[in-house]
This record gives structure tokens, C-alpha cells and sequence, in this order.
């Protein structure tokens, strides 16, 4: 028995000296590693994987050789004419070989049609089960990455004509599930998966990218993945491939330029706004609700408004420039050409991020 008890606590001085030599200053100063080039393991992107501003790269995030660990946070903010949206999160690479990461994403509407179908839900005591507020109502997801080099080098052995491949996997959760469903959206939460192959082109000092994607999201799941008719009836949301692209030309080490392309879905296309039965009409023509018809200005002001309820998803377009001063941040600014989003046509507007690394 004390023999037991004496291995015993040999094996647990043992565990506890590891765990303090792992976590030591040290320690963690070896794993350190910030060896790539500038802005080759990309910047913070809307699915928070490293790559463009949208388009997720082959590239493992962050400075790290293959000797080291490295990795950082970023925050994004998109002015559009009716949607607020802003991206925190995170990622960190593991010796240019595996990434994870995470970002929440927020949307805040200003759109005058939802909006009064917010405040007629309100009065009647509604807005919550529809997740409507008529102060602006909000989207917010969550959204988990990893992504793992399958093999090539972008960088390294730029002179092969094999690109850098990269497998990465996406579970995304919105948080908003009443207002995915007003949506007519199938699901609030749903996973992905893409290949991504990028090839550096040193002697022309450009980056070109391609990613396919499977998924079934809505605008990158901010208004959640597939579509169903009135009622949440007759679903549909089966995955299909989509098509991303990303360029990026060096005008000096730590400034580039470019553009991307985002192939989106539309299974939203032609879906109304679930007003859950505000504006419903009896077999006469009348609006069922005094209330509503009062609030919205009778059967044609409910009719007005329910024909602009009409959701629509465009492709995304950008172009961007992204500087780095240092290792340990970059800027980028991009205009966004992101046309319609739910019911809101024409939405190009302003994008700016931070990327800071460490």
C-alpha cells in the first residue's frame, strides 16, 4: 500500500510539474512563432477562418511557421443603407498546419416596412414570438471554425503549380430563432464545409483564391439556412456547392489590394415576411384584426405593406486594400457591393476591420 500511495504521488508531482512547465512563460515564448510573410495568413473574415474579408483561404491564420503557434482577434464593421452589421471574434493557427476560430456576428435592421410590422406585433403583444422590436430589430449568430492544410504551400514552393489546399468545417448557430422563422427560414443553426486553394504568384506579386463551399445558408446564415412557404411549410434545405473567389495584388510587402466574389443561395427568393397572421383577411376581404387595420391604415395600406415583404438574396462582391504597419496589426477597408438582402434591395455600402495578431 505505501508503495501504491508513494507511485501515486510521484505520478501526481510528475502531472503537476508538467502542467506548470506547459503554461510557464517559457514555455508558451517557445511556441511563439511569427516567422510567415506579411499578410499571408490573411485577415479577420466574416466566418472569422484567416483569408479575404469574406472568402476563407487555404491559408492557416496568423504568423506562424511550421515551429509555432500564433493567432489573433478582429472586429469588423459594415454600414449598409438599412443594416448595421458588425463581426467580433477570434482564431488561432497551429504550426501552419490546423486553425481555429470563432466570431458573433450581429445585424441591426432599419427598414421601415418591418419596423411598422414590429410596432402593430407590439401592440397586440406579438413582437416577441416574431422577434421583432420596432426600435430595430436584430439577427445575432454564432459561428465555430476550424480549417486544416491538406497539403501544398502557398508561399514556400510558390514555384509548383500544386496551390495550397485547405479543408475547413463551419457550425453556425443564430441566436435569433424567432426571427429566423419570421423569415421563413428551414433552420436557425447548420454546418458547412469547403475546400479552399490558394496560390501565391511571387514574380507577379499577387494572391488568387478559390473556395467551394457546401451550405444551405441564408446570407451567410444571418437569416438563418433554406427556405419554407407560409406556414413553414413544403422546407427546403439541402446543401449545394457555391463557388468564392479572392485576389489580392502587393503593391508594397505590407499593402495589398483586391477583390472578391461570394456565389450565395436563394431559396429566401419570393418567401414573405410570416407576419404571423397580423394582416390575415376573413373570407369577405377584411382585415381580420380591427387593430391592425386601425395601425395600418385599412386593407390597402395591410396590402401595401405585405408586397414589400418580398425577400431576395444577391452574390457579394468587394473590393478592398489592407495594410499591415507590423506583425501585430492590419487594417482593411473595402465597398461592398452586397445588392439584396431579405427584403432590402440595393445594399452596398462601407466596410472596415481590425486584425490584430499575436
Amino acid at each position: 500500500m505505501k508503495g501504491s500511495k508513494a507511485n501515486g504521488s510521484r505520478w501526481i508531482k510528475t502531472a503537476a510539474f508538467a502542467a506548470l512547465s506547459l503554461f510557464s512563460t517559457g514555455s508558451w515564448a517557445g511556441l511563439y512563432n511569427d516567422g510567415k510573410v506579411f499578410l499571408t495568413g490573411g485577415v479577420f473574415t466574416v466566418d472569422g477562418a484567416g483569408g479575404g474579408g469574406a472568402v476563407p483561404w487555404a491559408t492557416i491564420t496568423g504568423y506562424e511557421s511550421r515551429d509555432g503557434i500564433n493567432g489573433g482577434a478582429g472586429f469588423t464593421y459594415v454600414r449598409l443603407p438599412n443594416y448595421d452589421i458588425n463581426w467580433i471574434g477570434g482564431s488561432i493557427g497551429f504550426y501552419d498546419r490546423f486553425e481555429l476560430s470563432y466570431v458573433n456576428t450581429k445585424l441591426t435592421t432599419d427598414l421601415s416596412n418591418v419596423n411598422t410590422v414590429a410596432m402593430v406585433a407590439d401592440v397586440l403583444g406579438l413582437a416577441g414570438n416574431l422577434g421583432l422590436s420596432p426600435n430595430g430589430s436584430k439577427l445575432q449568430m454564432d459561428t465555430y471554425g476550424a480549417k486544416l492544410r491538406l497539403f501544398g504551400d502557398a508561399v514556400y514552393t510558390s514555384d509548383s503549380f500544386i496551390p495550397q489546399t485547405a479543408i475547413g468545417f463551419l457550425y453556425k448557430k443564430n441566436t435569433t430563432p424567432e426571427f429566423v422563422r419570421t423569415l421563413n427560414a428551414d433552420k436557425a443553426k447548420d454546418w458547412e464545409a469547403y475546400l479552399a486553394f490558394t496560390k501565391v504568384f511571387f514574380r507577379y506579386s499577387t494572391l488568387a483564391n478559390l473556395t467551394v463551399r457546401y451550405t444551405a445558408a441564408n446570407q451567410i446564415g444571418l437569416t438563418g439556412f433554406g427556405g419554407c412557404d407560409q406556414g413553414h411549410s413544403n422546407c427546403d434545405s439541402d446543401k449545394e456547392f457555391r463557388v468564392e473567389f479572392s485576389t489580392a495584388y502587393l503593391l508594397q510587402k505590407n499593402f495589398a489590394i483586391g477583390g472578391e466574389y461570394q456565389q450565395h443561395g436563394n431559396k429566401q427568393k419570393g418567401k414573405i415576411v410570416d407576419t404571423g397572421g397580423l394582416l390575415a383577411t376573413d373570407p369577405d376581404g377584411n382585415l381580420v384584426s380591427d387593430v391592425v387595420a386601425n395601425l395600418v391604415g385599412g386593407l390597402a395600406g395591410a396590402t401595401g405593406l405585405k408586397n414589400t415583404l418580398a425577400q431576395n438574396e444577391s452574390d457579394w462582391y468587394d473590393f478592398f486594400f489592407a495594410y499591415a504597419p507590423n506583425k501585430n496589426y492590419s487594417l482593411t477597408f473595402a465597398y461592398l457591393f452586397l445588392g439584396d438582402i431579405a427584403v432590402a434591395s440595393q445594399q452596398n455600402g462601407l466596410y472596415f476591420s481590425l486584425h490584430a495578431t499575436f
